[in-house]
């Protein structure tokens, strides 16, 4: 396969580079790449100042706001913005509804919908997963009841990333128990201003609050805010989900974790040497940097065959099961790197107005923190262990 870019793809590297050389001054990147905790404000400056550009919606068609990026565009764009120390933007709208309401929604929706998704006014969050709802998906049990024109929706969401600082909810409801599970699902958006919504925080072990739980009780909901047909959630969930696990694999984030993990390595020493020079570390380095090349590899087969084919297929589950365990492998050898520096834990330091003495090097005050945050990759997007059998049962026709 080509692994090269040609003189259009090179022109618009160029042009990427340039661009987030000029929005250095936006100063996200250090504190992004240092793992300090972006504020709600920081996160939209960065979104407006792409949507000011254009380029807040890579994947959408043109007619609807979006770039209209190739999938190699895209892939340069991200491996550019992450080498730029760029922090990732929140997925739920740009990447995950807004692509389910442009081709599955109704006129009124994307209407309503697209327009605050591309200026940042309006955040999403994702309401899929339950206390009893997680890996098994299909197992939803939130209900929504027709009535009249509208659905009475009552139950509870879990692990909801984002769902403190959203606005609406792009959510699982089971609106059929009489039927095969899969088949009585139904996508419906919720204002998360309705009476009847409860959002409370879960604080995870890296001290962060990302995740909540939503409760929702006989919250109204109108029809209109039904995704395409009743009871056919399930379908465009699995469109979602496709994009997500590709997404999930992150390929230009670990690159340039991988290059600050090399220099990390340059100036953290081990009797008295550079940690480069330990053969051990070294090994586990060049493993890695074997495995990141091959995710590489494959996220670009991927994005041929998604340009080819429009869509893409179950090679999303190889790359979210490869990309969340490097990921995982990146955390590991950082915290590693940082050595005693890795055991104290002060919140406080990974907020960017501390002004405090660090306990070490600037990178080791999240190296732990951000270890104990990597731990979910392989559970969210779909666990790795269902991954495994949808390419078992897709790919390998077992």
């Amino acid at each position: 396969m080509q692994l090269t870019y040609d003189e259009d793809q090179i022109a618009f590297r160029d042009e990427v580079r340039a661009f987030m050389a000029d929005k250095a001054q936006l100063a996200l990147g250090e504190d992004a790449r240092h793992g300090m905790h972006l504020t709600k404000d920081e996160v939209i400056a960065w979104h407006k100042a792409l949507a000011e550009r254009g380029w807040i919606a890579p994947k959408w068609p043109v007619e609807h706001g979006g770039a209209g990026w190739d999938p190699i565009q895209v892939h340069i764009f991200d491996e550019e913005a992450f080498a730029a120390g760029m922090p990732r933007l929140p997925n739920f709208g740009l990447n995950y509804v807004g692509p389910v309401v442009i081709h599955f929604g109704d006129d009124w929706q994307k209407e309503r919908f697209l327009g605050p998704i591309l200026s940042g006014d309006e955040f999403w969050c994702q309401g899929f997963s339950e206390p009893g709802a997680g890996s098994d998906l299909a197992a939803v049990g939130t209900r929504a009841q027709r009535d009249g024109d509208n659905y009475i929706v009552s139950g509870q969401k879990t692990w909801t990333t984002q769902a403190h600082w959203a606005d609406w909810m792009f959510t699982l409801v089971r609106t059929d128990r009489e039927v095969k599970k899969q088949e009585g699902i139904s996508f419906l958006l919720i204002d998360m201003k309705s009476p009847g919504i409860t959002v409370r925080p879960i604080m995870t072990l890296d001290g962060e609050h990302q995740v909540n739980e939503v409760f929702i009780d006989d919250v109204v909901v109108p029809a209109k805010n039904l995704v395409g047909e009743e009871n056919k959630g399930w379908d465009y969930a699995k469109f979602l989900l496709s994009n997500e696990r590709t997404g999930i694999a992150g390929v230009g984030q670990s690159k340039s974790e991988f290059a600050r993990l090399k220099m990390i390595a340059k100036t953290e020493k081990r009797r008295g040497k550079p940690l480069s020079e330990d053969p051990l570390f070294q090994a586990k380095m060049a493993e890695l940097e074997l495995e990141l090349k091959a995710l590489e590899i494959t996220n670009l087969r991927m994005l041929i065959e998604e340009k080819d084919k429009g869509a893409p297929g179950p090679i999303s589950s190889i790359l979210k099961i490869k990309g969340s365990e490097i990921q995982q492998t990146l955390a590991t050898l950082t915290m590693e790197a940082a050595g005693t520096y890795a055991a104290p834990f002060i919140p406080d330091a990974l907020d960017a107005s501390w002004n405090g003495e660090p306990a070490g090097p600037a990178f080791a005050a999240a190296a732990t923190p951000y270890y104990f945050y990597r731990r979910k990759a392989s559970i969210y997007g779909g666990s790795n262990e269902i991954q495994r059998n949808i390419i078992a049962k897709q790919l390998l026709g077992l």
